[in-house]
Order: C-alpha cells, then structure tokens, then sequence
C-alpha cells in the first residue's frame, strides 16, 4: 500500500508524514504495544502510564500522559478501524466526561526496507484545526515522532540518536540553499542571542568550515571556535558533516559549557518534498568516532536542550524565510 506524500490535507485536518528506517511490522508493533509506547510516546519531558488497552474494532485505549511539570493529561482512544501493519483509525482526546477532541487516521506503508507514516488529524473546524496545531507547537508534541525515531534506532541499531524536523513552506531546493550557503545559514543557525561568521568556508563534499560564534556581551561574552568537515551533499536531497569544538587556533577543543560532551558530532539533515512550496527538514544529530560511556550519557541527558536549541534556530530560519520570500 503505497500513499501520496505530497497529498494536500483540508483546512480542517492535520497532516504529518514521516519515513522511519525500521519494517513496518517493527513500527506497528511499536505503536501498538502499550509497553513499547511508553517508551517514547509524548513530547519529550512527557511520561505515559496504560491503564488498559483493548487492540479491536470498538476497543479503547486508557491511558495518562504526565507532563514534566506534574500535569496529568488523561485520555481515552476509541479505535473504529484496525488493518494490521497497514492502517489504525481512533478518536483521541476524550475522558471519562468529555467527548474526543479529533479523530486520527494513520497509514503505514513500506518504502524500500523504510516505513512511511501518514498521520491525518481531522478536527470539526478548520478554526479548530488551526488551534491545535498551535497547542502542539507550544506543547511540544511534534517530538513525539522524533522520539519515535530515536526508539526505532536504538532498537534497530543500538545507536542513541537525536532527531527533529520542521516543516517549512518554500522549495527544496531553496532550503537546500539555506543550509548550504554561508552566508544564509549563517543568519538563523547559531543559538539564540548569537552571532555566526566565517574564517573559512569551503561548503562541497570534502571540505570544511571553520567559524566563531558569539553572543557580544560586554558583561559576559561568550565566543565559541567551530569546524564543520563535509561528507556528504547530495543536492536537494540530503546533507552530511562533522562538527567539533575548536580554540582560536582551529585545535580541538570541548565544549565550553560541557566538558564531558562528545569530541565529534554527526549531522545528517534529510529535504522531504512535501508539496512543491513545502519542505521537511529532518535532523539527525548522533556522537561520532570514539565516545566515551560519560560522553554518551550527557549527550543522552541533552535531548531536551538540544530540542530547545534546534527549536530556536529553526525559529529563526522561519524568520530569515519571510525576509527572503516575495510576499503576495
């Protein structure tokens, strides 16, 4: 069963898809089994407790999300269609004394040795699609798919990973362009409050970069020394690099706030053409080389800061997006 990614959801719906590199019986299984969920169900901070889980036509899942603040967010799904390894349909959102908030149609599908996942989100209205696609931003609640891919690799691979994805709504060549012209990345990639220039950029397969960055503080300035090597640009399609802290000197260094943080990193952002002014940008983000147990475990610590920082950056390409695009 093959789906139409580029398919253009109604005002009233939520479309998300997402390519996961696992067999689809894996994924299934993966949703399907309460246990497996609650490894990476919810946006990250989020925990999830089962309460009973009845896999039918008519069937319910009870269950309670609990937010890293101590909320709990109980829900009821009903399922109303099961097709193994190919299709779920339920209404999420409901409790004990209200109704569910939208109904969840999710395909998968086998591409290659890869799963694709599209998941429709149908609302009544499209006021009140547009609303929670504002609540799960704010929520966080896109991370539960790049949780899910972390889970996939980590079983798969025994690899601890970090992923995330964003949406944008230009070409992908363009966002291509994006992250692979200095002079463009180098006005939304940085953290938040800081400001990126280049001693050397040679951006090809083979080459490498090496940068400062800085947050131009009088009070209490912090300057960072980088270099990025690349691996892999294949246009528009995908592109890979290493990157290390470095002195002034361009010698290795660590990082200035987390000494124990992993020496290289390994960065593989993936273009997904969604429609032909729609582009999903996936980043995988995993230690490379020698890794120490320590180094290991910080990383792993850091999902939700790294989360924060790409959620920041990718604020500002947002922002870099509509100073560049002509507007109607």
């Amino acid at each position: 069963m093959s789906q139409n990614p580029k398919a253009q959801a109604k005002a009233n719906e939520i479309r998300l898809v997402r390519l996961y590199d696992a067999p689809v019986d894996m994924v299934w299984d993966a949703w399907t089994d309460p246990a497996q969920a609650a490894q990476w169900w919810g946006p990250r901070g989020f925990t999830l407790t089962t309460h009973s889980k009845d896999l039918r036509v008519g069937g319910t899942w009870r269950y309670t999300m609990h937010g890293p603040d101590g909320t709990d967010y109980p829900n009821i799904a009903t399922y109303h269609e099961i097709e193994q390894h190919q299709k779920l349909v339920y209404d999420h959102g409901a409790t004990e004394l209200t109704p569910p908030l939208f109904r969840v149609t999710v395909l998968f599908s086998t591409v290659g040795k890869k799963t694709q996942m599209e998941m429709t989100m149908a609302l009544a209205t499209a006021e009140a699609a547009a609303e929670t696609r504002k609540f799960i931003k704010q929520a966080g609640g896109d991370a539960t798919w790049d949780r899910f891919a972390e889970y996939l690799a980590e079983q798969i691979e025994h690899k601890e990973r970090f992923v995330i994805n964003r949406s944008f709504d230009t070409s992908i060549d363009f966002m291509y362009d994006l992250w692979t012209q200095a002079e463009q990345f180098s006005k939304w990639l940085p953290p938040t409050g800081f400001t990126m220039s280049f001693i050397r950029a040679d951006i090809r397969a083979g080459g490498s970069s090496f940068y400062k960055m800085t947050n131009g503080s009088s009070e209490n300035n912090v300057t960072m020394y980088g270099r990025a090597a690349y691996l892999e640009m294949d246009k528009p399609n995908r592109l890979v690099y290493t990157q290390q802290f470095c002195d002034a000197d361009e010698n290795i260094s660590r990082h200035p706030m987390s000494p124990t943080w992993p020496e290289t990193m390994l960065t593989t952002v993936q273009f997904t053409e969604e429609t032909p002014d729609r582009t999903r940008v996936t980043v995988t983000w995993e230690p490379h080389g020698a890794v120490t147990a320590e180094e290991l475990e910080t990383f792993m610590k850091a999902r939700g800061g790294m989360t924060m920082g790409w959620t920041g950056s990718f604020d500002k390409l947002e922002s870099h997006l509509e100073t560049l695009l002509p507007t109607s």
